[in-house]
């Protein structure tokens, strides 16, 4: 069976044998020879012309090798990730049989009462009397709403988990994701930030091609606090043409993609908001060029909210 890294290899050679045919071809069929005088120029210009082309046809098959394992290595985080997912929502609920929430002190949240259509009035007519309850009936029992507690993800397991594994064999960070999971809030924001990264690797987009500007802690401590202006044109520090173009034009056209990234960049900015604290600023900066934070910077830079 032939494999891309197979079938790349026999182009390749495909490649050299024709030019060393053609190259056959040339010193059998061209008459005449260089003159003495020029020996040496000319033998040097020859060989360079030979050779050149082998160098560009191996270049181009190392540039496609390293393309296609790059597709090769998001796919399989793809994979990592969804199956992370499904671990994760396979976790067992809390009981619900537990005191009544009156009881305990727990408001229940007031749902919006149902549409009726209007209705002739008719005259009142006095409630029928409620059968008393037996003795020996048992009471229904209540149901308990209370939300989960957020669980502290240690700051270094956090960072780890925003950057995602670099392949199945990362177990570090499959690891810290596997953690960080259980958390909600956290949840939320790796599996926001899992989306775009996903659709953008979709479009050849890569986090990993987009290196930010560095940015000071301090800047990043103002921006998590809600300075916005100045402060937020700073944080924005991706430039990239190709990459805000295709992010700019998936915004403006493409509508999951952009429900996607506003939900993404909504619980990023609250991550941080909680989150930085109680980070130093060595830690802070790991933080800022992990791929989620990358991700909210190219994001945010297309979407305006950088300048």
């Amino acid at each position: 069976m032939i494999t891309d890294h197979n079938r790349e290899v026999i182009i390749g050679l495909a490649l050299s044998l024709a030019w060393l045919l053609l190259l056959l071809l040339f010193w059998l069929l061209i008459p005449g020879e260089a003159s003495p005088g020029s020996g040496g120029l000319t033998r040097i210009l020859t060989i360079t012309g030979a050779v050149m082309p082998f160098a560009l046809i191996w270049m181009a098959v190392g540039v496609s090798r390293a393309v296609n394992r790059l597709r090769q290595e998001a796919a399989e985080l793809r994979g990592n990730l969804s199956q992370l997912q499904e671990l994760a929502a396979k976790r067992p609920k809390p009981s619900t049989t537990a005191p009544t929430p009156a009881a305990s002190g727990v408001q229940m949240p007031r749902q919006p009462a149902p549409t009726i259509p209007a209705a002739r009035p008719a005259t009142p007519t006095p409630p029928a009397a409620r059968p008393a309850r037996p003795a020996s009936q048992p009471q229904q029992a209540s149901l308990r709403f209370d939300a989960p507690e957020p669980i502290e993800i240690p700051s270094e397991t956090l960072i780890r988990a925003l950057n995602f594994p670099d392949d199945a064999n990362d177990q570090e960070t499959i690891a810290a994701l596997r953690m960080a999971l259980k958390d909600h809030e956290t949840a939320r924001v790796l599996r926001a930030a899992q989306d775009v990264v996903t659709l953008l690797a979709e479009h050849d987009i890569y986090m990993d091609d987009l290196p930010p500007d560095p940015v000071p802690p301090a800047i990043w401590r103002r921006f998590a606090g809600g300075e916005r202006g100045e402060i937020a044109a700073r944080i924005g520090g991706i430039h990239d043409e190709i990459a805000l173009e295709t992010a700019a034009a998936l915004l403006r056209g493409d509508e999951i993609f952009r429900d996607t990234a506003h939900h993404f960049l909504r619980h990023f900015d609250l991550m941080l908001t909680r989150e930085t604290p109680r980070l130093d600023d060595a830690q802070l900066a790991a933080l800022a060029d992990t791929r989620s934070a990358r991700g909210f910077m190219l994001i945010g830079r297309a979407a305006g909210v950088f300048g």
